[in-house]
């Protein structure tokens, strides 16, 4: 799961953005308007945490962008704790959450997890395809009830073709997903191609299907 934090103070923004990854997430940082709306622009991401106060825009404009161009996305506001109104109108644009400067960073854990079960998991636990389940909060997987020994990487390849399931991913778009905008990697598709074959043989060895298929010229699509 991929997410942006829109914050421009430096300390909390690396203090979320470091807790976010030790928990598993690909979080990247904006720090005033410009570049949360190039962010926007450029990459595709699950949730996005946005403080509405940053310099050279308003999160507001950020957050009518984002609906328009990504209405799928999830987006919690973060603000002080005397903003109630804003908060209250940023619910109304489209926003799913808010949470109050000061905050405890188990909490916004919280708060993102109940967002992506709501956005991408249809307000479920639990993602069931066939013989294959996978536990988001605990980030697991499993095929016939045999839990797969999956790589962190293994893991978001599996969780992100069944979400987009049917849908033709070019093997950038699925790299970008996997590293964010810092893939050093994007291009190399060999080592995209290892993960994936990594992936279908602990799938294939617990007797789950093969759903992973090549489309030339293109990337890859989950068929069942």
């Amino acid at each position: 799961m991929k997410i942006l934090l829109v914050e421009d103070e430096f300390s909390l923004s690396q203090t979320i953005a470091n807790y976010l990854k030790d928990d598993g997430y690909v979080c990247e940082t904006a720090c005033d308007f410009a570049m949360a709306i190039q962010k926007i622009e450029l990459y595709n991401y699950d949730c996005v945490l946005l403080d509405l106060m940053i310099p050279g825009g308003h999160g507001f404009d950020v957050l009518s962008r984002l609906k328009k161009d990504h209405p799928q996305t999830g987006v919690i506001i973060i603000s002080a704790r005397d903003d109630l109104d804003n908060c209250i109108k940023g619910l109304d644009m489209g926003a799913d959450d808010y949470l109050s400067k000061p905050f405890h960073l188990s909490e916004l854990q919280a708060r993102v997890r109940s967002v992506l079960r709501r956005r991408k998991f249809n307000g479920h636990t639990q993602i069931q395809f066939r013989e294959i389940q996978i536990n988001p909060t605990e980030k697991l997987a499993y095929v016939n009830e045999e839990r797969l020994n999956l790589t962190k990487t293994e893991y978001e390849l599996l969780l992100f073709f069944i979400i987009n399931k049917h849908r033709v991913m070019a093997r950038i778009s699925i790299a970008e997903h996997l590293w964010g905008d810092s893939m050093d990697l994007a291009n190399n598709h060999d080592f995209l191609y290892s993960h994936i074959k990594n992936l279908r043989k602990k799938m294939t060895e617990k007797g789950g299907g093969d759903y992973i298929k090549s489309v030339y010229g293109m990337g890859y699509r989950w068929e069942e």
